[in-house]
């Protein structure tokens, strides 16, 4: 694995996770400053500021912690009925009602005068939706860019023809032992590696004769018991002649579908015949679609995004179980920023090769489709309607259109602007979750990472 590739590889994950990020909080920014409400602050990550330059009236920034971002709106949380802006009421009891109350102080505790209505609480529910729904929607819109770039221009993953060398054994297990060996010591190796095949070697023909699947390889070298074959194979675009003379060893027995024959028992079917050491796939392709296949690309992706989303508690108690119980991480489960570096790193490096193809297009456009997916996922994630995610806001803007609506239709005085800050304590819960979610990720990810390549 080259560490160059790597370090390359997991940049631009970095990169484009921290781009991702910050047009997130760029859909917020705009319609907050076109509805006129004070932003103070457009930061990227948390913890203490590494760099920030004040524009106008909103200061914009970078923090220590890549993982995440906020801008700063004054008046978030309205204040209680009866209250001044900025103020705490002494009679506040139990801790989650002085939360609530410091919430709403701080909210209002950068108001200049001449601020009243450049509260972002007194906006009009659409206002109020439009900001809140712009970090998500800019997600939505990057993911729709990347794919339809991705299929347009690169196309989508087909079977191809031929056959394609993934690995080569360097000694002669038989079938039955392949479950338990551990070694090679004390086995002969194998005409494979003799040859000199290698992974990702493209299988021409055998003994003259094309191969079209990776069906045609078994089938050709297995009659050729002791016999010198020669195998064409092409590697790194040059065709290479190579040598190979198949020994006898017990090898699985397949139908003619391509699937292996089992017993009674559920155990492979066995037989004698001519034996090489090589494993091997079929090709992928990519063939470039139109651009009308992209909606329903797209209404694929939020679909298996959601229902993933929806299955992260389930999913997690697998993640647990595979830091610290040592089980097989599952390909399909979660992972965090750090996880997402490592896959474009050994996509980078050429350790995926196999499933994505080795070209370095291939390579670029599988990281792009990362990219769209991360995109995904954050729209869908920040549409949950708890705090802290924009979806708890939009949900309490929502609701306060349903009252004044319903207000308006009775005839009733318009009611007060909708307490968001009351949720606060869910928000809390939620973030520690979050917290705890995030940590149990790195550190599986780092002792356990999901392995793509097998």
């Amino acid at each position: 694995m080259s560490w160059l590739a790597y370090t390359a590889g997991v940049l631009i994950a970095a990169l484009g996770v921290a781009l991702s990020i910050a047009l997130h909080e760029v859909g917020h920014l705009m319609p907050a400053k076109r509805f006129g409400v004070r932003v103070t602050q457009y930061m990227v990550g948390f913890g203490p500021t590494v760099w920030s330059r004040r524009r106008g009236e909103t200061e914009y920034g970078l923090k220590a912690i890549p993982l995440g971002g906020y801008i700063r709106m004054i008046g978030m949380f309205p204040p209680k009925p009866g209250d001044a802006p900025g103020t705490i009421r002494a009679t506040s009891t139990g801790r989650f009602s002085q939360l609530a109350d410091e919430a709403r102080a701080a909210a209002h505790e950068e108001l200049l005068p001449g601020d009243e209505n450049r509260v972002f609480y007194r906006l009009s529910t659409p206002k109020k939706v439009a900001v809140m729904l712009g970090g998500p929607l800019m997600n939505l819109l990057i993911a729709v860019t990347l794919l339809t770039g991705m299929v347009t221009i690169h196309g989508t993953a087909e079977t191809g023809q031929g056959s394609l060398v993934a690995s080569v054994a360097q000694c002669v297990v038989p079938v039955t032992e392949a479950a338990t060996a551990t070694t090679c010591e004390g086995r002969p190796g194998t005409p494979a590696a003799a040859a000199g095949l290698k992974p990702m070697d493209k299988v021409i023909s055998i003994d003259g004769r094309p191969v079209t699947s990776s069906a045609d390889v078994s089938k050709l070298i297995r009659p050729r018991l002791d016999q010198p074959t020669a195998i064409v194979v092409e590697r790194q675009g040059e065709q290479v002649s190579l040598t190979v003379t198949p020994i006898a060893n017990q090898v699985a027995t397949y139908d003619a579908q391509g699937n292996p024959v089992l017993d009674g028992n559920g155990q492979p079917v066995t037989q004698t015949a001519g034996f090489i050491g090589i494993s091997s796939v079929t090709p992928i392709v990519y063939v470039p679609q139109s651009i009308t296949t992209v909606p329903g690309i797209v209404g694929e992706g939020l679909w298996q995004t959601a229902g993933a989303v929806i299955r992260i508690p389930q999913k997690m108690v697998g993640v647990w179980q595979a830091a610290f119980s040592g089980e097989e991480r599952a390909i399909d489960s979660p992972m965090s920023v750090v996880g997402v570096g490592r896959v474009a790193g050994e996509v980078s490096a050429g350790k995926l090769d196999l499933m994505i193809g080795e070209h370095t297009a291939d390579k670029f456009w599988f990281l792009v489709g990362l990219l769209a997916s991360l995109n995904l996922m954050l729209f869908v994630f920040n549409l949950i309607p708890l705090l802290p995610f924009d979806g708890g806001h939009i949900a309490g803007a929502l609701w306060e259109g349903l009252k004044r609506t319903v207000a308006r239709v009775r005839g009733a005085a318009e009611p007060a602007h909708v307490d968001v800050a009351k949720g606060l304590p869910i928000a809390y819960a939620v973030s520690l979750v979050l917290i705890a979610m995030s940590v149990l990720l790195i550190y599986a990810d780092v002792v356990n990472p999901i392995k793509l390549g097998g």
